[in-house]
C-alpha cells in the first residue's frame, strides 16, 4: 500500500473512533440494552414505591395515554398527580413486563411489550388486593445527555381483577 492511501486510511480509521467516542454512530444492540436498562429501572421504582425514580423515566413533556379511554395526561407535573396523588396509596407488589419489541431510530426508540401487575390498597381497615394484564407500548427518546427518557406511555388491560 502507498504512503497516500496507507494516511487516507488511517485518517479514516481516526474520524470513525472519533465518531464513536463522542456517539455519532451507535450500535443496535447498545441503544436497545439502553431501554431494556429504562424499562428495568421504571419497574423497579414501582417496586420500590419511589416516586422520584419513576418520575425521574420521563420526559418534562411526556405523555400517558392511559387504558378504558381515559383522557391523555400531558406533562411530568400532571403525570406525577395522575399516578401519585394524595390518598390512600397504591402499592404495586409485582410488576412483570415482557419486552417483545425494541427498536432505535435515530434518538427515538420503541418498545412494545405485556404485563402483569399486582396491587394493594387500603381501604378504610381493609387491605384489597387487584391484578391485572395487558399490553403497553413507550416512546422514548434519547437526550443530549445521553440519557433515554419515556415520552409517550399508553398500556390496555381489561377491567381490574380484584383478588
Amino acid at each position: 500500500m502507498d504512503s497516500r492511501a496507507s494516511r487516507t486510511c488511517v485518517a479514516a480509521a481516526l474520524v470513525l473512533e472519533l465518531a464513536c467516542a463522542h456517539g455519532g454512530v451507535r450500535r443496535p444492540e447498545v441503544e436497545t440494552r439502553a431501554l431494556r436498562e429504562v424499562h428495568e429501572a421504571y419497574r423497579r421504582a414501582w417496586l420500590a414505591s419511589d416516586t422520584e425514580g419513576v418520575m425521574r423515566l420521563f420526559a418534562p413533556d411526556a405523555v400517558l395515554m392511559p387504558h378504558h379511554g381515559l383522557a391523555p395526561v400531558v406533562g411530568a407535573e400532571a403525570i406525577r398527580a395522575f399516578w401519585f396523588a394524595p390518598g390512600p396509596a397504591t402499592v404495586i407488589t409485582r410488576l412483570d413486563l415482557e419486552l417483545d419489541e425494541l427498536s432505535v431510530q435515530d434518538a427515538t426508540g420503541l418498545v412494545r411489550g405485556r404485563s402483569h401487575v399486582e396491587w394493594t390498597v387500603e381501604k378504610g381497615s381493609t387491605l384489597e388486593r387487584w391484578a391485572n394484564a395487558g399490553t403497553f407500548l413507550t416512546v422514548l427518546r434519547r437526550g443530549p445527555d445521553g440519557a433515554w427518557r419515556i415520552t409517550h406511555h399508553m398500556w390496555d388491560d381489561p377491567p381490574n381483577r380484584r383478588l
